[in-house]
């Protein structure tokens, strides 16, 4: 009998305990102490405690998630349809205290989101975290993100992710689709499949001082960036600098803006299409408005192919520019090409409207225009100031005393 009888009070304490969270390595969740996330089985349990998913959560060294391989991990926040009365958001403070989560891995599935997040809501705020080595493999699935699947009115700031994700739809090195804030952020992914970008599938939230890096290679609606650029959604500030190929709707920043906002923003990228709708800058652009912006970089396609954009229905084009000599295209559906010696001379923007004193720099008759969130130093636009940088400086150096 007395045995029974802590059979049965051990068993209420561990099923108390999955109701009201997970102990982790410390901390209560409350603002002033957070959740302590010291090990990869701290990281994995969260996903576990739904009742802990409106606390708050700090990082508090680098963490491996090597052990978790194919669906084993228990992504955090559940997803399944719009509609689903059963989905539950992420609506707490995960604070990655500048560590960094390697190898989060994940390659199969039968549903849609997929990230280290599955599904962020309102007031959800994560923030100073990296994820290295990112190994997202997922075929045809939808809304894939190396840290996010869908962030629906939470604030990303200051993380970045590595490494290769491929899906189907809606996505992106960082985030799959995006109804909130991004920002300070940016992602050096490999991405491929369909619909896919640099840092963000599909956004129709806002995305400010972020930029992306890579190989970009889709079947079609694929951007530098971002992929779609939705009704009053906007980015600024941001850029790309690596390559976009796939079949058609190919831009090296945007594939389509669609009614959304594109302001001090470029892409220094070859950007390669078979079909159609491709655009150094942004490839289909309908009752949108791109101000202040440039293009650098090689260009081909079908029909529809230009200098900044493929394809432009009524929409606002103003202070923006392309290279007509490294892109090989002289026409564009907006913008106003330019020499490579005018795309690298300060008047050529700043007589248009462009701030060089917030916002621009550009070193005169070296550079093309850079934001001034970027290094100083900063030739290839990389975030880096290192040997490269000072090689392409000598090069025109030499250039210029010939």
């Amino acid at each position: 009998m007395k045995n029974s009888l802590v059979l049965v009070l051990a068993m209420v304490a561990l099923l108390v305990g999955t109701a009201t969270g997970g102990t982790y390595s410390g901390g209560t969740g409350e603002p002033n102490d957070p959740y302590q996330i010291a090990t990869a089985e701290d990281l994995n349990d969260i996903g576990n405690h739904q009742d802990d998913w409106d606390k708050h959560f700090i990082l508090v060294n680098d963490v491996n998630l090597a052990q978790y391989t194919g669906t084993q991990f228990n992504i955090i926040g559940r997803w399944t349809d719009w509609d689903d009365p059963n989905n539950k958001p992420f609506t707490g403070i995960f604070d990655g205290n500048d560590n960094r989560i390697w190898n989060f891995t994940w390659t199969s599935g039968v549903r849609d989101g997929i990230g280290l997040f599955r599904y962020v809501g309102s007031y959800a705020q994560i923030k100073n975290l990296g994820m290295e080595n990112v190994n997202v493999d997922v075929g045809t699935i939808w809304r894939v993100g190396g840290l996010v699947a869908i962030n629906w009115g939470g604030k990303i700031t200051n993380c970045y992710s590595t490494g290769s994700i491929s899906g189907d739809g809606w996505v992106g090195g960082l985030v799959g689709e995006n109804y909130g804030v991004i920002s300070d952020c940016y992602s050096t992914c490999d991405v491929s499949g369909g619909q896919v970008s640099g840092l963000v599938g599909g956004n129709w939230g806002t995305i400010t001082n972020c930029y992306s890096t890579g190989s970009i290679t889709g079947s079609g609606g694929d951007g530098g960036l971002v992929g779609y650029n939705g009704p009053d959604s906007v980015i600024t500030n941001c850029y790309f600098t690596g390559s976009v190929s796939g079949i058609g709707y190919i831009g090296g920043l945007v594939a389509e803006n669609n009614s959304g906002k594109i302001a001090n923003s470029y892409s220094i990228s070859d950007v390669l299409g078979t079909g159609d709708y491709v655009g150094g800058l942004v490839a289909y652009n309908s009752l949108g408005a791109i101000i202040n912006c440039y293009f650098s970089g090689n260009v081909s396609g079908q029909v529809y192919v230009g200098g900044l954009m493929g394809y432009n229905y009524n929409s606002v084009v103003t202070a923006s520019f392309w290279d007509i000599e490294t892109s090989d295209c002289n026409t564009s559906a907006g913008g106003t090409g330019k020499t490579t010696v005018e795309m690298q001379k300060m008047a050529t923007f700043a007589n248009a409207g462009g701030d060089f004193i917030e916002i621009w720099g550009i070193g005169e008759n070296q550079t093309y225009p850079f934001l001034r969130t970027e290094p100083a130093g900063d030739s290839n636009h990389d975030k880096k100031v290192n040997l490269e940088d000072l090689a392409i400086l000598a090069s025109h150096w030499l250039e210029g005393g010939k």
